[in-house]
């Protein structure tokens, strides 16, 4: 045993860190180019708004899909950090994850589909203005709560990984804490009424939780010791 943990591969978790800040980083960006492009309510104010900054919409829509391809790598780097904690429970955390992205990649097509309804030729012939504008603000409000499903999803992703992490004993156990109550807090997007409520507190915890263990990955990084004897205890396990 003692053979096995000394031979087992460092864990990289500055390299995970880094990537994971390159996800936080490249969301806020999308983020913030999209920012007050949509008028809540206002169907011909939002369709005008994307018209007239349709360079900086596609950019903000562009930049978001380049998030997800980052968390999914996110997800799949965790999941072999967390593998020698248990196996079963980082795989169902990857698939979480990636399922939450995916979510958030079809939503996409929703948000990108105004252009198509505002700028398509024969959909203009077929209905007058108003009509479109109604089509283009009905994607957007699809979009949103699409998206408020892959949150759900995220929600457990934050309550399994805060679990491995509290179970790790190679990364601090409150951090472990703190991800679980944030994927608590998440699972209200699984009530709209309830989500818009309680968003302007849990979407910020969450990202503080995670953002949190971004930064304790790069400074810190893990208890490398600890990280090679939770591996030599699942090679032996398995054999």
């Amino acid at each position: 045993m003692d053979q096995i943990a000394v031979g087992s591969p460092r864990p990289n978790a500055e390299i995970i860190g880094v990537v994971y800040l390159s996800y936080f980083l490249t969301a806020f960006l999308g983020g913030f180019l999209l920012k007050g492009l949509v008028v809540p309510g206002d169907a011909a104010a939002t369709a005008n708004s994307i018209l007239a900054h349709e360079a900086l919409y596609r950019s903000g829509f562009a930049v978001g899909l380049i998030a997800n391809v980052l968390y999914i790598a996110v997800a799949t780097l965790l999941y072999g950090l967390f593998e020698p904690v248990n196996r079963i429970l980082s795989l169902l955390a990857a698939f979480v994850g990636l399922a939450g992205c995916a979510i958030q990649i079809f939503a996409g097509l929703l948000q990108h589909a105004p252009f198509v309804v505002l700028g398509e030729s024969h959909a203009l012939n077929a209905f007058n203005v108003e009509q479109l504008q109604m089509a283009a603000q009905l994607c957007l409000k699809l979009y949103s709560q699409t998206f408020s499903i892959s949150l759900v999803m995220f929600a457990f992703y934050d309550l399994l990984v805060g679990y491995l992490i509290f179970t790790s004993t190679f990364l601090p156990r409150i951090i472990g804490v703190i991800m679980m109550c944030a994927g608590a807090g998440w699972l209200a997007f699984v009530w709209p009424p309830l989500a818009t409520a309680m968003s302007p507190y849990v979407l910020p915890f969450g990202a503080l939780a995670e953002l949190l263990l971004t930064l304790w990955l790069i400074v810190k990084g893990v208890d490398t010791s600890r990280w090679r004897g939770k591996v030599g205890t699942e090679f032996v396990a398995g054999a």
